[in-house]
């Protein structure tokens, strides 16, 4: 169901409100490159920073713009089981195809493998639609083992994780202990070429949103057996990955698109848009990369 690639696409604001109409014309100009479908309202998102009513709003946006052909996945993890479960069927009702959810971490000390398990377990229990686990130690603190994953596996609406960690050597662990149609999905740049020689089956990738074409192009060039160009274009692109957003954070992102010709705008205080010397930066490797003439 989730195979290919998948951009976490950034919420657009104009004078601090979402801005709706940047939003449908960022994904009308997606849908020409060849991505399988979108996350909306993920950590590149800023869902944190969202009301609920601004959240629903986001969904419908999303949905109208997106064809029936291309997947929209939705971020709905909370830091309660009960208000995940909640964001999750509101989802499903206003069109989501599929909910990214990513570990509670609040109260990292006491989020045990049990506690993981009983939190995904009823939210599973709950969902009308299929659930991707979402694993990012970065922003949560916490790494799902993938002993965990092979129990979460087991469940008939967990269909696969988007696993941020960026560990090749836990993504082949994880890939070996899954049953064969648990769906696993690398949310990290730099790993994307190795992780599909391991077992992945798509991405979702921030460099997606910038590079949509040629994110598609390493896995049709992988699955087509073009190895070495895969390698190639990955390779060039890596830099690209490194800046948006791990570099220059959400920001870094949205200035990379507005230099491509997207809306980027101004992320939600506190996240800030970079210094204009950084914007030039971001405008030099997105030249070297090949992005931008």
């Amino acid at each position: 169901m989730f195979e290919g690639v998948f951009p976490p696409i950034p919420t657009p604001f104009a004078a601090g409100e979402v801005a709706h109409d940047k939003l449908s014309e960022n994904i009308a100009r997606w849908n020409q490159t060849g991505l399988a479908g979108y996350v909306v309202l993920g950590s590149n998102g800023e869902n944190v920073y969202l009301s609920e009513a601004e959240k629903r709003a986001v969904i419908v946006t999303a949905r109208e713009a997106v064809p029936s052909n291309k997947l929209l996945i939705v971020g709905t993890g909370c830091e309660s089981t009960k208000l995940t479960m909640e964001s999750t069927r509101t989802a499903a009702e206003w069109g989501a195809d599929g909910v990214l959810i990513v570990t509670p971490s609040y109260y990292k000390g006491q989020m045990t493998p049990q506690a993981l398990y009983r939190h995904y377990i009823s939210v599973a229990d709950a969902s009308p639609i299929p659930i991707l686990v979402y694993n990012v130690p970065k922003f949560t603190g916490l790494n799902i083992a993938p002993t965990l994953v092979a129990r979460l596996a087991e469940h008939p609406k967990i269909a696969g994780i988007k696993d941020s960690a960026g560990d090749i050597g836990q993504l082949i662990e994880i890939a070996r202990l899954v049953p064969p149609d648990f769906e696993v999905l690398v949310g990290n740049a730099p790993a994307y070429y190795s992780a599909l020689g391991v077992g992945a089956i798509g991405a979702v990738l921030a460099l997606a949103n910038v590079a949509p074409r040629e994110c598609v192009a390493i896995k049709e060039l992988f699955d087509q057996g073009k190895l070495d160009e895969a390698r190639a274009l990955h390779s060039r692109l890596m830099p690209v990955g490194r800046a948006v957003t791990s570099q220059f954070g959400i920001g870094g992102l949205k200035a990379a698109l507005d230099l491509l010709g997207y809306y980027g705008g101004q992320p939600r205080s506190p996240l800030f848009y970079p210094h204009p010397e950084e914007v030039e930066e971001i405008r030099g490797i997105l030249r070297q990369a090949e992005l931008l003439t």
